[in-house]
């Protein structure tokens, strides 16, 4: 029988994935990044996305709290970054939400509406067992989408290699790390179009 502590498990186990697979992300270009790879929402980008969206739908059925769209092709984030920020806080939520419940809440109805409205129960292992399936199945879609990009090997995130301890990566300070350089790019480029417009107006 599935406990507590197995949930708890899944949890920490969903935010180290998480890290490794968003390190990967941040790592490509631009264009990589949104490029279409046949997946069921077209690139990394809409599928990254869509993972977010869905657990912040579950989220709202279990806790009554936070916002979701009722599209579920709709693109959170367009922004990667953001989308890192918000991915590590909801990552965090989760844990957070899992931890609270007993072993007595776990196998009791839980009571909640669809997208559609329509009204459901259901036990809370259960709900809890889809949540990180769900996340399961489609980190793979986008873990394959780094694969056929990079041409590569992407991070493992088999949960064995949790369980032995395996590292994540700090999302934090790679976000703060690829800002800065970010940041360093566009001072390069705005200094470079100053010398080109000064080099053109001297040739007048």
């Amino acid at each position: 029988m599935i406990t507590l502590e197995h949930f708890k498990q899944l949890a920490a186990y969903n935010r180290w994935a998480n890290a490794r697979l968003y390190a990967a992300a941040l790592d490509l270009s631009e264009l990589s990044y949104r490029l279409h790879t046949g997946v069921y929402f077209g690139s990394l980008h809409g599928t990254l996305n869509y993972l977010l969206l869905t657990d912040r739908l579950w989220l709202k059925r279990l806790t009554g709290e936070g916002d979701y769209p009722n599209d579920l092709n709709a693109i959170l984030y367009e922004d990667r970054i953001e989308l890192t920020k918000s991915r590590i806080a909801e990552d965090n939520r989760i844990v957070e939400v899992t931890g609270k419940y007993d072993e007595t809440a776990l196998r009791a109805l839980h009571s909640y509406r669809t997208t559609s409205g329509m009204p459901q129960s259901q036990i809370l292992a259960d709900i809890l067992l889809h949540l990180f399936n769900h996340q399961t199945h489609h980190r793979g879609q986008a873990h394959a989408c780094l694969s056929i990009l990079t041409g590569g090997e992407p991070p493992p995130l088999d949960l064995l290699a949790f369980q032995k301890g395996g590292a994540a990566p700090n999302l934090e300070k790679l976000i703060a790390s690829k800002s800065a350089e970010d940041g360093r790019v566009n001072s390069s480029k705005e200094i470079s179009g100053v010398h080109r417009g000064a080099a053109t107006r001297a040739s007048r």
